[in-house]
């Protein structure tokens, strides 16, 4: 079985409601089976509709995966319209009653409406893939060479579900294995990157090399199918290192890794703190960083400085800076920095300040002018019986970037990676 559809269930898809996150979730897993995902289908909880949307997904491909319908109420249909399309009946399954009344139970709900036990019927013929976190079990059931399965539509149950029961019963039916490695890369744009990975892009057949743009960075996805997982690796890591020579100095991680989690391991391995003071971002640079799990340990404070007012109040930029410079100058991004750092126990201090529009630009600074600073501790030669603050002079380091105006959430997304650049580069 090597191609695949996937069909996501639900009226509420269709309205927008809510966002199908799991066809890219079960796209990627199946990929690393070496199973070609051919088409992603969206139908809603009518059964005539599904019938035919599901006969055309198992006319192009080996491989259906469903994802939602298989609820207790009436508009869940997933399983009488495949067992319909396969010919069969729907049959009690005791294990998946039991394991219903023990959920309910924990549930405090012990008398639970009969149409709870439409959760323990399934296709004859089919393997019941048991739900380890929620109570709609799903299945699989062949027919005439042809795979449905169906998992549960919440994405955490879903998730489970897929790990656990349908990728180990995937990988029995698959005859090789795709090993992958993602490339990250700030600095540099898609057409750019292309152009210098042009020696292991022409011509590629294993591995295979593509480029994915995102906003402010581009991802590189290093890709080889072979019958053994050793060898689809070894061809991966040589095209990852032929990659690195010819781009990078834009490089920021080849695990697949987002910039801020780069960042606070690249702190954590320094043993360094970090503290942030931000205009223009409004916090959002903060508030990446501390998205990453076990940032507290490398995180000390950030300051959001919005104002002129706090700009002095809380960072000690001067009125003269402001007056003569403008709170979107090199010398305040300078003095915020250095007063976020002395103001905190931070190695090293950041400091972003800005036009992030769509007002407040002029013909001097438009929108999408912003200065950056980091200041750091520079230890004296001589520090024995000295406090922390007297062993260290600061220097800062400032720079202007005029990114192209693309809309204030992107220009603020843009300045969170420039941040976190000029952390990385700081160690480098």
């Amino acid at each position: 079985m090597r191609s695949a559809s996937i069909v996501a269930i639900g009226t509420e898809l269709l309205f927008g409601q809510i966002v199908n996150t799991n066809a890219a979730y079960i796209s990627e897993q199946l990929h690393l089976l070496g199973i070609s995902v051919l088409y992603h289908f969206t139908v809603g909880d009518n059964p005539g509709r599904l019938k035919e949307t599901l006969a055309s997904a198992a006319g192009e491909s080996d491989i259906v995966i469903t994802t939602g319908g298989l609820g207790p109420t009436q508009d869940d249909l997933t399983k009488e319209v495949i067992a319909e399309l396969c010919g069969v009946t729907l049959l009690h399954d005791g294990e998946a009653h039991r394991r219903l009344d023990e959920i309910m139970r924990s549930y405090g709900r012990s008398n639970y409406t009969e149409n709870n036990l439409r959760q323990a019927f399934f296709p004859e013929g089919a393997e019941v893939f048991y739900n380890e976190v929620g109570t709609a079990p799903g299945f699989v059931i062949e027919k005439e060479g042809k795979a449905f399965i169906a998992v549960p539509g919440p994405p955490r149950e879903m998730v489970e579900m897929m790990r656990n029961s349908v990728m180990p019963y995937l990988a029995k039916k698959s005859d090789a294995v795709i090993h992958s490695k993602m490339l990250r890369f700030y600095g540099i744009g898609e057409s750019a990157l292309e152009t210098a990975l042009l020696p292991v892009i022409d011509g590629q057949t294993d591995p295979t090399v593509a480029t994915y743009a995102k906003e402010g960075e581009v991802s590189v996805r290093i890709s080889s199918m072979r019958c053994a997982k050793h060898e689809a690796e070894a061809a991966v890591e040589a095209t990852s290192v032929r990659a690195k020579e010819l781009a990078g100095e834009y490089l920021y991680s080849d695990e697949g890794k987002d910039y801020p989690q780069v960042v606070v391991e690249l702190l954590k391995e320094k043993g360094m703190k970090l503290a942030a003071a931000e205009s223009c971002t409004g916090g959002l640079f903060a508030g990446a960083i501390t998205s990453v799990p076990g940032s507290s340990e490398v995180f000390d404070r950030g300051f959001v400085t919005y104002s002129n007012k706090s700009k002095e109040e809380l960072l000690g930029v001067s009125i003269n800076t402001l007056d003569n410079h403008g709170a979107v100058s090199e010398a305040c991004a300078r003095e915020m920095a250095a007063g976020a750092l002395a103001r905190s126990g931070a190695d090293i201090a950041v400091a972003v300040t800005g036009v992030a529009g769509p007002g407040g630009g002029s013909e001097e600074k438009p929108v999408g002018t912003v200065f950056f600073a980091l200041a750091a501790r520079t230890p004296h030669e001589a520090t024995h019986g000295l406090a922390r603050d007297d062993v260290h002079d600061i220097t800062v380091h400032t720079h202007e970037k005029r990114f192209r105006d693309r809309g204030r959430r992107i220009n603020r997304q843009l300045c969170v990676l420039e941040l976190c650049d000029i952390v990385r580069k700081h160690f480098s």
